[in-house]
């Protein structure tokens, strides 16, 4: 008989993924009073829906919550892995469920911009038939990656980076859950801990929640102190506020040494900058600014260089694209 796998071998990020609305932190914008998700759920009407936004914001969590509430089946399968013969059955199967049952399947589609012109095609009749309800997920934006006619027939929800306040609850969460979280053995986080935790997060919950993790594991003890957090981060943490002064002064220091024509003081603010978690492509968006108003009239070029460097960066990612950028 096969032993009972153990809960704690799985992920806390995945232990931790909210099943019920009350349970979710952040995305007010979709889920508060009168938001378009409310009324959704409200109306008990559900649209197909296309999740766009940055890692851990909630895109999966969102549609699987969507899926349980309305109690409709819900066939999840990643565009990286799946062929569009695979895509075809999946199709067939979920009219057979309409035919049978009258109630549509929901096709979960995640990193839905991987998938061809031919592949997004394959679902078009079935979504306007309404065999299917398509959720999709993605990083990229939807208008340049997905196909119109598709567009046409979902609903695209932005999704924001979760803020400050939204990851300490979700911290917080993990912390007192004694079925699913750390409570058991309990552990308390340090309040210079937690805010490191968030800093690095940069609005991303499951990486928080593996920081968290990885910490609780390293403590001799139950309250996790900026150390363990260190540790399990592997790496310093410099000083930089996104949202405040320190984020403007960084970004003013690497203009001016661009300005400066100063090399090394150039790449040593650009890798400040993102080894404190700034998102690449500002200071992507900020190189392209520099060379339209500092350089452009020295070097025409300049501009075309930075677009494609940002349009590498884009397809690359970390940390490869950061390469590009430097």
């Amino acid at each position: 008989m096969p032993k009972k796998q153990d809960s704690t071998l799985t992920p806390l990020a995945e232990r931790m993924r909210p099943h019920s609305f009350d349970q979710f932190h952040g995305q007010e914008h979709l889920l508060g009073p009168g938001k378009i998700l409310t009324q959704l759920i409200e109306s008990g009407r559900l649209v197909s829906l296309i999740f766009w936004g940055p890692p851990g914001s909630g895109k999966t969590t969102l549609g699987m919550m969507l899926a349980r509430h309305f109690d409709l089946p819900c066939l999840f399968f990643s565009a990286v892995l799946t062929s569009i013969k695979e895509v075809k059955e999946v199709m067939a199967k979920a009219e057979s469920h309409k035919k049978m049952y009258g109630k549509p399947t929901i096709i979960f589609i995640d990193e839905i911009h991987r998938f061809n012109k031919a592949q997004q095609g394959a679902f078009l009749p079935y979504v306007e038939r309404g065999d299917i309800i398509l959720f999709g997920s993605t990083t990229e934006n939807p208008s340049f990656e997905v196909i119109a006619p598709l567009l046409s027939r979902t609903k695209v929800l932005l999704l924001q980076p979760l803020s400050a306040e939204a990851l300490s609850q979700i911290l917080d969460d993990a912390l007192v859950d004694e079925e699913r979280g750390l409570a058991k053995p309990k552990a308390d986080l340090d309040d210079a801990a937690r805010q490191l935790i968030i800093d690095y997060a940069n609005g991303d919950a499951r990486r928080a929640l593996n920081s968290l993790e990885i910490a609780a594991s390293l403590s001799q003890d139950p309250r996790i102190g900026p150390d363990e957090v260190q540790e399990a981060l592997q790496k310093r943490i410099l000083l930089y506020d996104k949202s405040g002064e320190e984020h403007f002064n960084l970004i003013s220091a690497l203009h001016k040494s661009l300005r400066n024509s100063d090399v090394d003081a150039s790449l040593y603010w650009l890798a400040r900058m993102v080894f404190s978690g700034e998102d690449p492509l500002y200071i992507a968006r900020r190189l392209v600014r520099f060379t339209s108003e500092d350089i452009g009239l020295a070097d025409p070029q300049a501009l075309a260089i930075a677009l494609q460097a940002k349009e590498a960066y884009d397809f690359l990612g970390s940390p490869e694209g950061e390469l590009v950028l430097a």
